[in-house]
């Protein structure tokens, strides 16, 4: 009676199998979510940094990248206004050399009048003076003079007509050929020397600047300085004239290099009168 009582006693008291095993189970799957949980959060906040990382050096490249775009557009525009003005410049500078020249052409044939002008005057003077001699010694001596006079005046003629510019002009080779021209009293000379770069002359209102020169291929290069405007010539041969205007003037200016040496250059500046620089050499 009393074994049966504790047998009892004994089964009402211990607790089931299964509820240990559920929540064994519970306890095990609760550790493994918590451990899947702090592994998905740990790999999802190194995720987002690696990403936020990346992204920043992204838009930091980008921007290098910008910025290399914006200076690069920058010079191209500052590039194309330089451009842009060169050309306006040249369009304008092409303009005026384009006018210069058409007025230097009618400006040559004119001086060719009137040289050939002067010559008739020159010999019908000499006739009149002959006719007016009554011994014939003296018609004979001065008829002696007029072949003279008329003789050199066709080799000078001759000679310069050799000498004579595109625009009609004549040029001198020499300082020789500069006194002749002088006494035909059509235009001033004004001679000069410039010894060395950068070494400048003023002939009245107009300077003048020696640049460069070539003995080798006998060129020179030079620059000129007239009404606060400056125009530089670059690789001119020996004997060849330089055409320009100066304000106010009709008819051109012109400057001649006869001699090239190292860094030194000899030539004459060639004026109408009623134009002509103020004073010179």
């Amino acid at each position: 009676m009393f074994e049966e009582r504790e047998s009892v006693v004994t089964e009402s008291t211990g607790t089931p199998r299964w509820l240990i095993l559920t929540v064994a189970v519970v306890a095990v799957l609760s550790i493994f979510a918590l451990g899947a949980g702090y592994s998905a959060s740990s790999r999802a906040s190194s995720i987002e940094q690696g990403l936020s990382a990346q992204l920043q050096a992204e838009v930091k490249t980008l921007r290098e990248s910008v910025d290399v775009l914006s200076k690069r557009l920058k010079q191209t525009e500052e590039t194309n206004a330089q451009a842009q003005g060169e050309l306006s410049g040249v369009t304008d500078r092409l303009k005026l050399t384009q006018g210069e020249l058409s007025r230097a052409r009618k400006q040559g044939k004119q001086f060719q009048e009137q040289y050939d002008k002067h010559l008739e005057e020159m010999e019908a003077s000499v006739r009149t003076e002959l006719a007016a001699k009554a011994s014939t010694a003296d018609v004979k001596a001065l008829s002696g003079d007029v072949s003279g006079v008329r003789t050199d005046l066709e080799a000078t003629k001759q000679h310069l007509q050799m000498a004579k510019g595109e625009l009609g002009t004549l040029i001198a080779r020499n300082h020789e050929e500069i006194e002749q021209l002088r006494r035909l009293g059509q235009r001033d000379y004004f001679e000069f020397t410039l010894n060395g770069k950068g070494i400048r002359e003023k002939l009245g209102s107009i300077m003048v600047e020696l640049r460069n020169t070539n003995t080798k291929r006998n060129q020179f290069t030079i620059a000129l300085f007239a009404d606060d405007l400056r125009l530089e010539k670059k690789n001119r041969s020996v004997n060849e004239p330089i055409y320009f205007y100066t304000r106010g003037a009709r008819a051109p200016l012109e400057l001649v290099v006869n001699q090239v040496g190292k860094n030194k250059v000899v030539g004459y500046l060639s004026a109408p009168k009623a134009s002509a620089p103020a004073s010179g050499k």
